[in-house]
């Protein structure tokens, strides 16, 4: 197999971590997409990370070989995040004592020379295989793999990352420079087992399961010869063992070579726990979905709730300050919920730019559900907790046309009422289009309100990059809700959406 000189040059630099003990088995405990969710979810109920310390000490205690493995999105989704900016979660990782940590997009978030100075004191061994981060801030802090020894076994592990172009603000990743996710995963995992003859080849990834942008995970181990498990991460699928012989998401999924790989993902917010359980001599693994709730309140390490607990306050005060009322439940990824976003976007852009033909909102810059009843300011900084702008652009029908073809390849997406769109969901593609009841016109010149985020290409959205920046909003997205809220000028269908959906998938 041909390897990069920038591969071959990165992976000398790997290190060799003494033995944990005599055995020929290796547990790995591994979490993703967690999400800043410090709290159990006020949805659910589950998670929690007081409780996800009770398995990780439970397990660490009854196995001789532990590692415990996080798959990136550590941050970003609660008003932790917001207000600390990822101080409580990296206390949090290093209170757990995770051994080897990948990066997720959401990291990026807040420009990578905070995340620098963020994972400074990070007591994990930090991997990036695919991620050149020599001219970035981050230069000095990942290693391309490393090798654990188990018994007298070895083991390697890489770290594969999604490409941030078109998925992470432009000028938060200044520096890095991605290179072909299954290239780069394969050349790795070929040095490890051919060259410095590891029994087992662990992939940690943030790339998604089956993404809209491909490679994933399943991609990554049907084009593998040498990875023998993928811990992954970033979709936010539940992958489970006991998966029906029909579902898509499969955790056995055979190679090149028509081997077993076994994958694992958790969903979101840390409301489950992966134990993988690797046999070295026959590269067989058990997996298991362990559920965090509320059994293992009883057993809380005390002393690490006294060390949240001011932190805590802090976020309380804004989940209990009642900003106004909703007249239905919004759940998230509801039509509810996408029509609300969207329109609000919509009148928004009217208020500072005047006439408006249309407005779009991605589904994943709506983050959390909304209650009937009392809406509180910690709810709409979490519902909407990027630091984005309305914008208003001027942009063709053509290029308005290909970001809804992205739109209807994600499932849809969020428009306003006076948008109605059927798409084919096999391919992808809009089939009608409609502006007002008529048709989009491809010449035609359209005034969009969105939020800067989408203006800028991102989710895959590039098209709208060619849009004329009209007016941009003066104030966070958020801030602008509450404000509305407060005021009680949101009224209609903004505190009544309909249930409808907007973009509709044909049979």
């Amino acid at each position: 197999m041909k390897i990069s000189k920038l591969i071959l040059s990165a992976l000398f630099g790997a290190i060799l971590i003494a033995p944990t003990a005599s055995a020929e088995k290796l547990v790995i405990l591994h979490t993703n997409d967690t999400h800043s969710m410090i709290d159990p979810d006020d949805t659910d109920g589950l998670g929690g990370v007081l409780r996800r310390k009770v398995v990780i000490d439970s397990v660490r205690k009854a196995e001789k070989n532990v590692l415990l493995v996080d798959a990136g999105d550590f941050v970003q989704g609660t008003l932790y995040f917001n207000i600390y900016r990822g101080e409580v979660e990296q206390k949090m990782m290093n209170e757990l004592g995770y051994d080897i940590r990948i990066l997720g997009n959401h990291e990026f978030d807040n420009g990578i020379d905070e995340l620098a100075d963020l994972l400074a004191d990070s007591q994990a061994e930090l991997l990036a295989t695919n991620y050149d981060l020599s001219q970035s801030a981050l230069a000095r802090k990942f290693r391309p793999f490393t090798i654990r020894e188990v018994g007298d076994k070895l083991v390697g592990f890489i770290a594969v990352n999604l490409n941030p172009e078109g998925m992470i603000t432009k000028g938060n990743y200044d520096g890095v420079v991605y290179n072909d996710a299954v290239k780069a995963a394969n050349a790795a995992a070929w040095w490890l087992k051919h060259i410095d003859k590891v029994d087992a080849v662990v992939a940690v990834t943030h790339i998604g399961y089956e993404p809209t942008m491909p490679p994933g995970d399943r991609q990554l181990a049907e084009l593998s010869e040498d990875i023998d498990v993928i811990i992954g991460g970033h979709s936010h699928d539940l992958i489970r063992p006991d998966a029906a012989p029909d579902s898509r998401l499969q955790p056995e999924v055979r190679n090149a070579d028509g081997r077993i790989v076994t994958v694992g993902q958790l969903g979101k917010s840390g409301k489950y726990i992966g134990k993988m359980e690797i046999d070295l001599d026959s590269l067989t693994t058990r997996y298991e979905t362990i559920r965090i709730d509320g059994r293992l309140d009883s057993r809380i390490d005390p002393r690490l709730d006294a060390v949240i607990e001011p932190y805590r306050r802090g976020v309380d005060s804004l989940m209990h300050v009642v900003v106004g009322k909703s007249a239905v439940d919004m759940p998230k990824g509801s039509n509810e919920l996408l029509n609300f976003g969207a329109d609000f976007i919509f009148e928004r852009g009217r208020k500072f730019a005047g006439d408006v033909d249309l407005a779009i909102v991605n589904k994943g810059g709506l983050r959390r559900s909304l209650p009937k009843g009392d809406i509180t300011e910690g709810m709409i900084i979490t519902l909407m907790p990027f630091y984005n702008y309305v914008n208003v652009l001027d942009i063709k029908g053509a290029d308005l046309l290909e970001a809804f073809n992205v739109m209807a390849a994600d499932g849809g997406n969020g428009v306003s009422e006076n948008v109605s769109i059927s798409y084919d969901p096999v391919k992808g593609k809009c089939e009608e289009v409609l502006i007002n009841g008529v048709p989009l016109d491809p010449g035609r010149t359209y005034r969009l309100a969105t939020i800067d985020y989408l203006a800028k290409g991102g989710d895959y959205m590039s098209s709208l990059k060619r849009g004329t920046l009209v007016r941009k909003g003066r104030h966070v997205l958020y801030d602008d809700l509450i404000d509305e809220f407060r005021n009680g000028s949101l009224k209609g269908r903004l505190v009544n959406p309909s249930p409808e959906a907007r973009m509709k998938p044909i049979d």
